[in-house]
């Protein structure tokens, strides 16, 4: 039996955090090395992935990569498990929102979100399994939204994408939770990232998120470390399949 109090301890884990070279992805690899995993960033952006790298210390390898390139995947994955071996831990945190209205959605804006947001958690993770079978032993964390069940304004393309990241992270949960690999999602509110840029430069409309809460704010970088620890750890070893929403009570009213 595992100590209560070790519940969260991931000291002797290996984990990959794509998107990591700013805002929630980041922060995921911030909370993960703290906890006591080494940790492999992957983005695009050396330069932003080398800073993360630098504060973290030996505890931290980067990979610079585009992941809605899906031809190069398997490529990215063994360059993910060269600095410490395969993850036990897997969190897709990168993501593209083009904020396409529906009649503007372009082929390439629909592809590259539908690469990056739905098939690049899939077969990153599918690249790992065996990996995480072997150990009896594995964590996929994918990144769901608002979106996942509400229609946004300009969100035909991310929409989609996020609705199957539920999906997907349950069908991920009944292929592989027997062997020990648990899948969940975590499904952010409004957090101040890039990605959300647009909603906090608007003071107007990041107040009116706010009020649409529970608990009458917008999220801080923080608010996700607990939630995100939980699922990567032994904490939720009887936890699979589910999209836990990190919103401050958006989707509750």
């Amino acid at each position: 039996m595992i100590d209560p109090r070790n519940l969260f301890d991931l000291t002797g884990r290996v984990a990959c955090v794509t998107g990591a070279s700013a805002g929630l992805g980041q922060r995921a690899a911030v909370a993960l090395a703290a906890a006591g995993a080494k940790v492999v960033g992957v983005a695009r952006r050396a330069e932003a992935l080398s800073d993360w790298a630098a504060q973290t210390g030996d505890a931290a390898a980067t990979v610079a990569a585009d992941l809605s390139h899906r031809d190069q995947i398997e490529d990215i994955a063994k360059q993910i498990a060269t600095p410490f071996g395969a993850p036990d831990i897997v969190v897709h945190a990168a993501g593209i929102n083009t904020r396409q209205a529906a009649d503007d959605v372009t082929p390439d804006g629909w592809d590259v979100t539908m690469n990056l947001n739905l098939a690049a958690p899939f077969f990153l993770s599918k690249a790992f399994a065996p990996a995480m079978k072997a150990k009896g032993w594995g964590r996929i964390v994918n990144f769901a939204s608002l979106q996942t069940t509400r229609a946004f304004s300009g969100g035909v393309s991310y929409g989609a994408s996020k609705a199957g990241v539920a999906q997907l992270t349950r069908a991920m949960a009944e292929a592989w939770s027997r062997d020990g690999i648990t899948a969940n999602a975590i499904g952010p509110g409004f957090f101040p990232t890039e990605l959300t840029g647009p909603v906090f430069a608007d003071p107007e409309r990041a107040a009116r998120n706010a009020s649409q809460t529970c608990i009458g704010r917008n999220g801080a970088l923080e608010d996700l470390d607990g939630p995100l620890l939980f699922l990567c750890s032994d904490a939720s070893v009887y936890v699979t399949g589910q999209i836990l929403m990190v919103d401050g009570g958006f989707t509750a009213k």
